[in-house]
């Protein structure tokens, strides 16, 4: 599998293409809402979370989620698992075991991150990579886009007053989901909003700062590489990688916390525990002969 670079757009990228094709009988109902216009209807966060999870549930049951015993899990656990309380939201982590290089976090806080992702980046970047993906459902961006692609795909029943009533999804109806979603991404403005949320929460809660440019840095450099055209193809919406680098350093060197940032080792193996041999001693007795 080749590796790829998707950070911060395509929130659900799992769902098969030939399965995301599925054609949706959307009925009458929800044709005749799409006609009426479907503008001025509210949608909350609790909204967009009840749409998420059956979605993300879907993902974790087509794709090859690490156990908590995995060494992957286990260093997530680690190094982000304490933060599981939002504003708004209670975050769930979940490793999913390939080489992709990516991360995400939906609606529903649920918070996924692929080895690929573990294997280039160590805890401090780790923590400036989902700390980003949160930001994006702390500051209601996952809300919107899920409100976004609901008004597009005509899978909200719209017809009453301000109030959002949504029906049951099919698995067909899940997978349309998963195609749109990964043709939604986040404006310019809304990535680097989530980028200051990340050096913030790296901040407040004591982390280097100096791993979010760092974690941009590598991305950037892996751009160049073999994968550039698909790259270029998948975040032409986003900031450059070498643009946002250059922002977290501007934040560092402004705040007077700026210093180069030097990788820490990555461990994505469970610690070797060492066998203690006990040494057998044996008492040498002598006897004494009787005079």
């Amino acid at each position: 599998m080749n590796t790829k670079i998707l950070l911060s757009g395509a929130i659900i990228v799992l769902f098969g293409i030939t399965k995301a094709q599925a054609q949706i009988n959307f009925g009458e109902k929800a044709l005749g809402a799409v006609q009426k216009g479907m503008t001025g209807f509210t949608f909350s966060d609790a909204d967009a979370a009840a749409l998420s999870k059956p979605a993300v549930d879907k993902m974790d049951a087509e794709n090859k989620v690490a156990p908590a015993t995995d060494p992957y899990a286990i260093r997530l656990a680690r190094v982000f698992g304490k933060y599981t309380k939002g504003e708004f939201y209670t975050l769930n982590y979940k490793v999913y075991l390939t080489k992709d290089v990516n991360a995400f976090a939906t609606a529903d806080g649920s918070v996924r991150v692929f080895s690929g992702l573990m294997d280039v980046m160590d805890d401090n970047e780790l923590i400036a990579v989902i700390g980003h993906e949160i930001g994006h459902v702390h500051n209601h961006d996952s809300r919107d886009a899920m409100k976004a692609l609901y008004q597009k795909e005509a899978l909200i029943d719209a017809a009453s007053s301000q109030s959002v009533k949504i029906s049951a999804i099919t698995d067909s109806q899940l997978a349309k989901i998963g195609s749109a979603m990964i043709d939604s991404k986040y404006s310019r403005k809304q990535e680097s909003e989530a980028d200051l949320f990340a050096y913030d929460f790296m901040k407040k809660n004591g982390y280097d700062v100096n791993a979010e440019e760092s974690a941009f840095r590598i991305l950037a450099k892996m751009s160049e590489g073999t994968q550039s055209s698909f790259i270029d193809q998948m975040m032409s919406s986003h900031p450059d990688s070498k643009l946002r680098a250059d922002n977290a350093k501007a934040r560092a060197e402004k705040d007077g916390l700026y210093k180069p940032y030097v990788q820490k080792p990555i461990v994505n193996t469970l610690p070797v525990v060492k066998k203690t041999t006990a040494k057998k001693t044996t008492k040498k007795t002598t006897a004494k002969k009787k005079k």
